[in-house]
């Protein structure tokens, strides 16, 4: 979903399906369990963000998860993991059919992460922010005993700010580098990211995580960039002023959230690299996708447990992911 501007520059169209699921059911689409299914791909960053607040929120039963594979055409993302090339539940193919089951005529982009309804098959929403801010708050009672509040009320508007930030200059902004058409918006874009991290790093040199003593969707927005910064973004999207592991504070961040139950083990490195140097074939015209970098390097010690805080709070971890949803396990770093 994009455009470029006069400039040359990347605006991302953010047109999405706004329709929420929420308790009350006050957009027609009443929280139920087992009803919906969320359909991500582990390639996608903007989809990688729900899929580590449902395992950390322990949703998994009430909102079942489809993965889609890592590439696609123009057309959609394809259930080519599954068997036959088709979703076991939904029976589709391609995501495409949920969106034009409820919306013949729909113009935008087949996006993940997308909620869709499995009694009529139609997709409920796209709409990535909104989605796992309502697996906190709307979903709340199916959450695990001893899920963590990762949007507590108390630190709400200071997340928002520091969400923006992330959003602007990280998230998308590595995508404003990677698509540029022209030097000076590349450029732009490139200045922005790399002012943000260094902030960022700022921050974080004292505190453990983004905003308060533990972690918050703050911290997982974040993530979700930071772990595809080496892979991807720093050779494919030009955003090589350093790569991630050359940044000591960013990079200790990062491993101590892999580390942490819920985030290194919803990783696939494999996905993530096929996606963007497929996929991107304007950028690659090859499709030759890198081999490293050398991923072991996430498990290292990150030490930043002397800064303290509290990684879920008053809660605790969550159970590993069970086989149907496990990912590849990284291999530990030979001792030197």
């Amino acid at each position: 979903m994009s455009n470029v501007r006069p400039d040359k520059g990347y605006t991302r169209d953010s047109r999405y399906i706004t329709t929420r699921i929420t308790a009350d059911g006050r957009d027609g689409f009443p929280v139920e369990p087992g009803r919906y299914r969320l359909v991500v791909s582990r390639a996608c960053p903007w989809a990688h963000r729900a899929t580590i607040v449902r395992r950390l929120l322990g949703l998994e039963k009430a909102l079942p998860l489809a993965v889609a594979g890592p590439t696609h055409d123009k057309r959609s993302w394809t259930f080519d993991l599954d068997p036959e090339g088709r979703d076991p539940v939904l029976g589709i193919e391609r995501l495409q059919e949920a969106y034009f089951a409820r919306f013949p005529d729909y113009d935008r982009g087949i996006t993940v992460p997308a909620i869709v309804d499995v009694p009529s098959g139609e997709v409920v929403t796209n709409d990535y922010a909104q989605i796992t801010l309502d697996m906190s708050l709307e979903w709340a009672a199916y959450h695990r005993e001893g899920a963590p509040e990762l949007y507590p009320a108390a630190l709400r508007a200071e997340i928002d700010t520091v969400n923006e930030a992330i959003y602007t200059d990280v998230n998308n902004g590595v995508y404003r580098a990677g698509f540029a058409k022209s030097q000076e918006a590349y450029e732009e874009a490139y200045g922005a990211l790399f002012d943000r991290l260094d902030r960022f790093s700022e921050r974080l040199a004292g505190s453990r995580y983004l905003v308060g003593d533990t972690i918050t969707e703050a911290d997982i927005r974040l993530f979700t960039s930071l772990v595809r910064f080496d892979a991807v973004y720093h050779g494919h999207f030009k955003c090589n002023r350093q790569r991630l592991s050359d940044m000591p504070v960013l990079w200790a961040y990062a491993r101590d959230l892999f580390q942490t139950p819920g985030f290194g083990d919803t990783v696939d490195f494999d996905h993530i690299k096929q996606h963007f140097y497929v996929v991107h074939s304007h950028i690659n015209p090859s499709g030759i996708v890198p081999a490293g970098p050398d991923p072991s390097g996430w498990l290292e010690p990150h030490g930043r447990e002397a800064l303290g805080g509290r990684p879920f709070g008053d809660g605790t971890p969550p159970e590993p992911p069970s086989a149907e949803e496990a990912v590849p396990p990284l291999l530990a770093p030979s001792p030197a």
